[in-house]
């Protein structure tokens, strides 16, 4: 685990692939028992330590993911979360090149639980989510490509279903249609940056995540 930012309210940490952020059924120690175990030790606080999970990230992704360190900043962040006022940007590394350098995909998703997978259809369908992202193309070497995506919503998988459906499934993600999975199991999607007005101080907040500990991720971003 590593801190990339922290006051009174709010701490911001950058996730690894294969981490989880939540418990769930498979007992592995979630990302918010090790950060309430980072924050006892480093105050010395007596009991529970609260920290609310603001949201999630899938577990093969790496990057940043926000937790409140106080019930009012817990509050704030979630309607902010679900206003749209907090600006997450992404980077994924695909092998196939897009068709065009840049544009806005929208299309309409459909979550089936059963197979913990989405599916995007290009019209509107029963029980499906308007989903729209805008990426560009910032890397590119021999094999692969580096895409900058901006999430215009938050629908369940969206990044990896929506480039999958366009020809360009993430590198190691073999649920959408990569090839062959990476070495540790992860897939090549990192939540890069996340920007919003503290909830409290009312300061503009802007922290990015270092890049993984993966060669590729250093050599593309010098393309």
């Amino acid at each position: 685990m590593e801190v990339v930012y922290e006051d009174n309210h709010i701490i911001i940490v950058s996730k690894r692939s294969g981490e989880i952020v939540q418990g769930d059924k498979t007992g592995d120690t979630p990302l918010s028992e090790t950060v309430k175990a980072y924050l006892k030790t480093k105050y010395d606080k007596p009991g529970n330590v609260f920290l609310g999970v603001v949201h999630r990230l899938d577990r093969p992704v790496s990057g940043l993911v926000v937790f409140a360190r106080t019930s009012k900043a817990l509050a704030r962040l979630n309607k902010m979360f679900h206003d749209g006022e907090v600006h997450k940007t992404y980077w994924a590394i695909v092998q196939q090149r897009p068709a065009v350098r840049e544009a806005r995909l929208t299309g309409w998703i459909v979550r089936n639980e059963r197979q913990n997978k989405s599916y995007v259809y290009d019209h509107e369908v029963p029980s499906s989510k308007k989903a729209e992202l805008i990426y560009r193309m910032i890397g590119v070497s021999d094999r692969y490509c580096l895409l900058e995506v901006k999430l215009l919503t938050g629908r369940h998988h969206q990044i990896r279903c929506q480039l999958a459906a366009m020809g360009c499934p993430i590198k190691g993600d073999l649920k959408y249609g990569a090839p062959r999975s990476n070495p540790d199991g992860g897939i090549s999607l990192l939540s890069r940056s996340i920007e919003f007005v503290h909830p409290v101080s009312k300061e503009m907040v802007h922290v990015e995540a270092p890049l993984p500990d993966e060669k590729l991720w250093h050599e593309m971003v010098k393309c």
